[in-house]
């Protein structure tokens, strides 16, 4: 469905200068900007994918991945097709970075389609869902509505303006921090790094939950101190900030060997001496995906893949053995 897109500037000779993302793309009339989402119509900004997802499923919450907000929890996912950043290194490279078969949704549909499934509510991922803004803002309004969450998992690379106006109807970000380097950014994703870590900030200083997920990609992201500057980076943040190390595996234009376990775990001890959540997320490595009380260590909640036990937390998400409140969101049914 083609609507009108938000967050752009009319100029001279019918060109536009969209401002929902740092790319800043500026249009001729019948030209595309480079998430392909967006389009000048005779000086009009237009999205033509409104409603448009590459595919409707029930994910366990973690797979999102969130492991401080509701864990246990299942949520219906959706993703529009394509995406503002080009990583070469893309693990969902046919549905972001090719065109791909979608289908409509309508707003009006998602909180009865969530309902039916058990759903605590709506993930807008897989893809970029910040080319699919105007959905969102019509669709998650909705879902709060319902009694319901809206969760987002994105590459947080989004003009600050756009993202302050998401902020009241989005309750948990995952977002994908790709390097922790201005040049990889540049060279690996064509896109710039600074955006990406101002929205952490803007996120972590509002009532959204945040985690964040680093993808461990050997020979371009992987030293030693890339690990020491992403913590340090999230501490001055928030040293409670979850944060999910993923292991790499060849995709798309990218030919570097897959992640192996010694560099996951080397990660993850550096990335512990700043920050009290540090999960690896798609290697099963022992105790490195369960949560532990910062204050006595006592393990909160067990992990196994997608196996999940609320073993060490009380329903108040207090710490059974010295009563800490934890940061994590628990269900209240």
């Amino acid at each position: 469905m083609i609507r009108e897109a938000l967050y752009y500037t009319r100029l001279n000779d019918s060109r536009v200068h969209c401002r929902l993302c740092p790319l800043e793309c500026r249009l001729k009339p019948d030209r595309r900007g480079i998430c392909r989402s967006r389009f000048n119509s005779d000086g009009i900004l237009k999205t033509d994918n409104f409603g448009e997802t590459v595919t409707i499923a029930t994910d366990p919450i973690e797979k999102k991945p969130l492991y401080h907000f509701y864990p246990t929890a299942n949520i219906v996912s959706i993703g529009p097709n394509g995406c503002n950043l080009s990583c070469r290194h893309c693990q969902n490279w046919n549905i972001s970075q090719e065109k791909a078969t979608t289908r409509y949704v309508d707003p009006e549909r998602l909180p009865d389609i969530a309902a039916q499934q058990g759903s605590i509510g709506i993930a807008y991922t897989y893809t970029e869902p910040i080319i699919w803004y105007e959905y969102i803002l019509e669709t998650a309004p909705r879902i709060k509505e319902a009694g319901m969450v809206n969760v987002m998992v994105s590459n947080g690379y989004i003009n600050p303006e756009p993202l302050q106006e998401l902020l009241p109807v989005i309750d948990a970000f995952n977002i994908d921090l790709k390097g922790i380097r201005p040049e990889f950014y540049r060279r690996v994703c064509r896109g710039s790094l600074e955006p990406v870590l101002e929205a952490i900030s803007i996120i972590a200083k509002s009532p959204a939950h945040l985690e964040v997920t680093y993808l461990i990609i050997p020979g371009l992201n992987d030293d030693d101190e890339d690990f020491h500057k992403v913590g340090k980076f999230l501490a001055t943040v928030a040293s409670s900030i979850p944060l999910h190390l993923s292991a790499y595996h060849p995709s798309y234009k990218a030919d570097s060997p897959p992640t192996s376990r010694d560099k996951l775990i080397r990660a993850h001890k550096i990335a512990r001496e700043y920050l009290s959540h540090v999960f690896i997320g798609n290697m099963e490595i022992k105790n490195c995906s369960n949560s532990y009380c910062p204050e006595c260590g006592q393990r909160l909640i067990e992990r196994s893949w997608y196996r999940v036990r609320l073993d060490g937390i009380d329903s108040d998400g207090k710490c059974k053995k010295c009563g800490h409140k934890s940061t994590i969101i628990l269900s209240s049914g």
